[in-house]
């Protein structure tokens, strides 16, 4: 079986295949300071409550926006699980698409492999709204290749700095408010952070679509992911699929692409 970790600046997500089955997924939060054996520890537990042992993964794919937590789930792999984890963003992983930056190596593997599984998945051009610690918007070409996109806070990462540079200001929750005009301080914040971000979504996806298929032929198809994804997607007409298992479909992707017949993730 396959051992698939996306390690991004909230969690670190963990799902288990067997093929193309996925087994059992799992996410803790994000530390540095995590080390390999209390990975384990957690994960063996969360394993064997759907009937898995580590002697049945025998393989690893690993995509990691955070390099202060790259070793000790590479170590979590070789000392655990005895095995090297495939490693996307490294020399000689064959992703399957082109990334057409000025400089390629600074594409975040999430952005990635986000955009691997949503070529894969849904009709060209692409743009993928992944809304988490930060908003980003990755651009697919209608050949399929990745060429940039836009990158900007988070909602709740926007609302903490709020609150905590503004004394008045309280801490609140993100919620679709009825109103757009808020008749007190917390429902003004809501509204600002969640109509601002909606009409935020929605012109970026505007302005992008416009640079990507100016003739409006082919369409843009546009994809909602991330912990945010589906509440802004329910607010606008601009996000045709909402999609959160974009990440783990293409961690998969890009380890069957690297392995002839796909031999150690099936179980024997």
């Amino acid at each position: 079986m396959l051992l698939a970790i996306d390690a991004g600046n909230t969690n670190v997500v963990f799902a288990v295949f067997d093929g193309d089955e996925k087994r059992g997924q799992w996410r803790i939060s994000t530390d540095s300071r995590r080390t390999a054996d209390e990975y384990a520890v957690w994960l063996f537990s969360l394993m064997a409550v759907k009937g898995l042992k580590p002697a049945d993964i025998h393989a690893a794919v690993l995509s990691s926006v955070v390099p202060a937590a790259t070793f000790d789930l590479t170590r979590l792999c070789s000392n655990h699980f005895q095995c090297e984890p495939m490693r996307v963003g490294d020399p000689g992983v064959d992703l399957g698409i082109k990334v057409l930056l000025d400089n390629p190596k600074e594409a975040g593997a999430d952005r990635l492999v986000n955009s691997i599984a949503a070529a894969e998945t849904y009709p060209a051009p692409l743009i993928i709204v992944d809304i988490g610690t930060g908003t980003t918007f990755d651009v697919v070409d209608r050949d399929g290749n990745f060429v940039g996109g836009a990158i900007a806070p988070g909602p709740s990462l926007a609302l903490d700095a709020l609150h905590k540079v503004a004394a008045q200001l309280p801490k609140v929750e993100i919620v679709r408010p009825a109103r757009v005009v808020g008749k007190g301080t917390v429902a003004a914040m809501q509204s600002g952070m969640f109509w601002g971000y909606t009409s935020m979504i929605e012109g970026l996806i505007t302005r992008i679509s416009a640079e990507l298929s100016p003739t409006g032929d082919p369409p843009v198809t546009v994809i909602a992911t991330g912990g945010l994804g589906r509440t802004f997607a329910e607010a606008t007409s601009m996000i045709h699929h909402v999609d959160n298992e974009l990440t783990m479909r293409g961690l998969l992707s890009v380890y069957k692409r690297n392995t002839p017949n796909n031999q150690t993730a099936v179980k024997s």
